[in-house]
Formats: structure tokens, sequence, C-alpha cells
């Protein structure tokens, strides 16, 4: 199976994994005519199916189909059916911010910072616990970009906007209380039942082992290889420290997880010395995946 996923991707897979992840997604909610989760929804594709073309955007993974299997069956294990619109949009809209932050085209990747603060601070009105989001691309940007200044002024030019415009309209409206939920605040208690996210602790075992892999042999990457990556780990390490504070019993925030975890084990998977190796972790991840969604549903009877 590993040798056939290695294969090169053509022109025609892409729509052909996003239309398998449609039916995914209208299968869940076919019976479902709540508008709201219909935005919801769309919203929740839209961000799928940008997840399919940045892996090619990252050029981390040789075009093969191995990531896109992964992230199709990552998707179906962890997608409860329906999403709150704030998971919705913050999995539409860090997708998006990647895309542009990863763009072959220069011109569009160093001058989007506007929209990209203006996509942030919308985020936040709707999911205020991605606040790590900010600091990533605000280092991100202090990082690569040549016109520091210039761009760091885009930047909150665009946050300051979609929040003054969405607080001025609120205040028009008659909402001059100040709502505390905007003001994310970490879970007071942990949680002690992990039931049923103990079934993906390989998964995090081999993420770890890829992370590691990747640094020992740091010196043997190329240059873009390794911005890259380095790039993606610190989108990772964002996503993570919003899970870790903010998921509790909302097991959905592992949405948020999916697109650095396939690059990682996609990766990861390649560079294993043994072909019986990499065959053997892929079936141990999917079949973790499996396990998980089986034991959700279960648990839901």
């Amino acid at each position: 199976m590993f040798k056939l996923l290695s294969k090169e991707t053509n022109i025609f897979s892409i729509p052909v994994y996003i239309f398998l992840l449609f039916l995914l997604i209208v299968y869940f909610n076919v019976l479902d005519f709540n508008k709201l989760d219909v935005f919801s929804d769309i919203l929740t594709f839209c961000g799928f199916a940008l997840g399919y073309f940045i892996f090619n955007a990252l050029g981390l993974n040789y075009n093969t189909h191995l990531p896109l299997v992964l992230y199709s069956i990552s998707v179906f294990a962890l997608y409860p059916g329906s999403l709150d619109i704030g998971i919705a949009i913050s999995l539409f809209t860090n997708s998006f911010v990647i895309y542009l932050l990863a763009s072959d085209n220069e011109h569009v990747r160093k001058n989007s910072f506007l929209i990209i603060g203006s996509i942030l601070a919308l985020n936040y009105i709707f999911l205020p616990t991605t606040w790590p989001m900010f600091i990533f691309v605000f280092v991100h940007l202090i990082s690569t970009a040549n016109r520091i200044g210039l761009n760091l002024f885009r930047y909150f030019l665009g946050i300051i906007l979609v929040f003054g415009t969405y607080f001025g309209i609120m205040y028009i409206s008659g909402y001059t209380e100040f709502d505390e939920r905007y003001i994310p605040l970490v879970l007071d208690k942990l949680s002690t039942d992990f039931y049923p996210l103990y079934i993906l602790v390989p998964i995090a075992l081999f993420v770890l082992y890829s992370i590691s892999d990747h640094f020992a042999h740091f010196n043997m990457k190329s240059p873009r290889s390794r911005f890259q990556y380095n790039f993606l780990l610190f989108f990772f390490l964002a996503q993570l420290i919003t899970v870790f504070l903010y998921m509790g019993k909302s097991y959905e925030y592992l949405l948020l997880l999916v697109l650095p975890n396939i690059i990682i084990i996609a990766r990861g998977l390649r560079f294993l010395k043994k072909y019986w190796m990499k065959e053997l972790t892929f079936w141990v991840i999917t079949f973790s995946l499996l396990a998980y969604k089986a034991a959700s549903l279960f648990q839901q009877i």
C-alpha cells in the first residue's frame, strides 16, 4: 500500500479527494436544515478542501498520494458530523492564511498581510481561543518580510479595521456591554478522562519521532525544505497551544492539528529506513484513526 500511495499525483487527483470529502459532509448533514449549520458546513468543507492544495503549496511531500489519503482518513475519523461555527471558521481561515503564506507567488506572499490580519481578527471574533495565530503570523512576518515596518503596519491595520468595524456596529446596535467571552480563559481544571484520546497515542509518538528525525538530519535538508518545515512546525505549535489550553471535552479541536500533523507524518514515513517499517507504521496510523472513530461513535450511543 505504501508503494501505491507513494506514486506521484496528477491533475485529476485532488478534485476526486475533494468530491469524496463533499460526500462525507453531506452524508453527516443531509437531514439537517438549520441555516447556521449549513453555513458552518460550507466553511468546514472549504477549510478541509483548501488543505489538499496546501500540501502542494508547501512542497514537503513530493506530490504523492500518501498525505492526501492520510488527510482524508484523519478528517473522516475526527469529524464529528457537524462543527461549532467558531471551529468551522477557524479551519477555513487557518487554511487560507497558510495557503497565502506558503504561496509560490512572492508578490502574493509578501503583500497579503493586510488581508491576513483581517482574517485573523474575524477568526478571533468567532473563536477567541485562536489567539496564538496572531503570534504565529507576527513572528513569521518579522522573520521573513523584507519591509518589516510596512508589513507590520498592514498587518495591524487589517486587525484594527475588522475589530473597529465589528465593535462599532455592535455599539450602534445597542450592545454596549463588553462580553467577557472575548477574553479566552484557560480551563480551570484539566481533564482526567482521556478516553478515547489515548487510542491516538501511536500517532502522537510517531509525530514526535518524525520531528526528532528531521532535526537529526537537519544539515542534509535543502534550504527551502528547512524553511518550510520550520514554518510548519511553528504553525503546529500555535495550534497545539489552542488545543492544549482550551479543548477540554471538545474533541473537534483536534481537527486544527490535522493538516500539520499529516505533513509531518507523511514526511516521517517517507524517510523511514526499511520498507516494512513504512508499511507497518502506515497501517498502525490508519487503524488508530479508525479505532478512534469507532470508539467515538460507540460513546455517543
